[in-house]
């Protein structure tokens, strides 16, 4: 506890060049102002009238110009002798409450019994700005994002599945005619008999499929070997696996090349 103690004195000691100091120099020099301390900071004129008003408990409809001006005359007194910097607002709202002052004092002709309160542009713009601070504090009351409270904050990488383009008619057309002009390179006559099957075709195309889950429209096409009704037939099957669900056609863009698969779904 005594090391404890010893070495915050030593902390907390005024030193000068690395010694301590233990007492004041005999030919310090103190200013008379450099001890003074001004408490009340404002944010302008309307903000110290209404100070003041509430300071003294003055109704704010009912403002004694009198009082009011003698006070916010004080205050702007004082910060001109302790050497503040006064914007000129606050010497016009001098102006201006003395003004008021001075057409309240002065005896109104029979004529002008009428005349609107010299102070009721004061009232209305101390009643505005209040309404404001008052708003402005409640705001302040709000807890703040940072200081008062943390907001959580969580990454996830969002996946996109790429949905390909469907597969027009038009487009599927276009690539059975292409089949049909490569197998004309290669047409030849032959005499026989041989029985087509739409389903069996069927099971080739799923056989091929399967072993290399996507294949391009024309690679199903054995177009040098096989004749215009076997590439029929295999086109029939195409359409037919189509229908009934158990391939899916698909391709990257309009007019670009047409890809079967198996459909999972």
């Amino acid at each position: 506890m005594t090391i404890l103690a010893t070495e915050l004195k030593a902390h907390t000691e005024p030193r000068l060049h690395g010694e301590a100091i233990t007492s004041l120099p005999h030919d310090l020099y103190i200013p008379p102002d450099a001890l003074e301390v001004y408490l009340e900071t404002f944010e302008g004129p309307l903000d110290l009238l209404l100070y003041l008003i509430r300071k003294h408990n003055l109704d704010i409809l009912d403002i004694p110009m009198a009082e009011l001006t003698r006070q916010y005359i004080g205050y702007v007194e004082k910060m001109q002798a302790i050497n503040l910097e006064l914007a000129a607002d606050y010497l016009l709202m001098s102006a201006m409450l003395i003004e008021i002052k001075s057409r309240m004092l002065l005896p109104k002709p029979t004529e002008l019994e009428s005349e609107d309160d010299p102070r009721a542009e004061l009232v209305r713009r101390l009643m505005e700005y209040e309404a404001i601070k008052l708003a402005a504090q409640k705001l302040d009351e709000l807890p703040q994002v940072g200081l008062d409270l943390m907001v959580a904050n969580a990454y996830f990488e969002k996946i996109v599945e790429v949905q390909a383009a469907q597969v027009s008619m038009e487009d599927l057309m276009a690539a059975w005619q292409n089949v049909l002009k490569r197998a004309s390179h290669f047409a030849h006559h032959k005499v026989g008999k041989s029985e087509l099957s739409v389903r069996e075709h069927m099971s080739q195309i799923l056989r091929k499929l399967k072993a290399q889950n996507m294949m391009e429209f024309s690679a199903l096409f054995d177009i040098e070997a096989d004749g215009i009704p076997k590439l029929v037939v295999c086109f029939l099957a195409i359409l037919e696996l189509a229908r009934e669900g158990l391939v899916k056609m698909t391709q990257q863009a309009a007019f670009t090349p047409i890809y079967l698969t198996i459909n999972q779904s």
